[in-house]
């Protein structure tokens, strides 16, 4: 598995032995780029050039450190699982994105309150595990997005997504076992907490 765009292109990404992480496939992250720069979601500038973005569920960090490496300003990775959490800093230290990261060693459902707000949103569940919408509205809760956030889900080709409140479907695609939802935060959500 390897960084397939930006200033990283080509840089190797480490992942614990084992199931306990499926990481994006090379392919399926390189569509998903494709897709963020350029028509509709480009339109006015790459939506996450300069910008934070969160990972939750981040196992490797391949898709918030994609991000970096095509001009993310920062990153913020939610993983509870040790061994890829050890995986995942060892990865942003490989890539020497120490200062542009926040690493949460936490459950992307019960976030803490938010360090930086985020513009585009990465979740990445494990299949079949319903916590794709949970997460989102508990992130969206604890301020972690912005009011107009993008959100990109991962989930099963078909794995049902329930579009929690708050959000909106924008579009979705398959590839091969993967389905990607792109959801954007509705301006007039009001769940945050003040």
């Amino acid at each position: 598995m390897r960084i397939v765009g930006g200033r990283h292109r080509g840089r190797r990404l480490f992942a614990p032995q084992g199931d306990a992480v499926r990481p994006t496939s090379d392919r399926a992250r390189e569509a998903l780029f494709n897709i963020l720069s350029h028509g509709r979601f480009a339109a006015s500038g790459l939506p996450f050039a300069g910008k934070s973005v969160l990972d939750g569920f981040a196992g490797t960090g391949a898709l918030g450190l994609e991000a970096l490496s095509r001009g993310a300003g920062a990153a913020v990775f939610f993983e509870i699982e040790r061994d890829a959490l050890s995986a995942l800093r060892r990865n942003i230290a490989t890539l020497g994105e120490e200062d542009s990261v926040h690493v949460v060693a936490g459950d992307a459902t019960r976030p803490p309150r938010a360090a930086m707000r985020c513009a585009v949103a990465f979740l990445d569940p494990p299949y079949g595990s319903g916590l794709a919408a949970p997460a989102l509205t508990a992130l969206a809760s604890a301020s972690w997005l912005t009011e107009d956030a993008l959100a990109v889900v991962e989930v099963a080709a078909r794995e049902p997504l329930p579009v929690p409140a708050g959000f909106g479907l924008i579009d979705e695609r398959v590839y091969g076992a993967a389905r990607l939802i792109f959801l954007r935060r509705e301006a007039t959500a009001s769940g945050e907490q003040r």
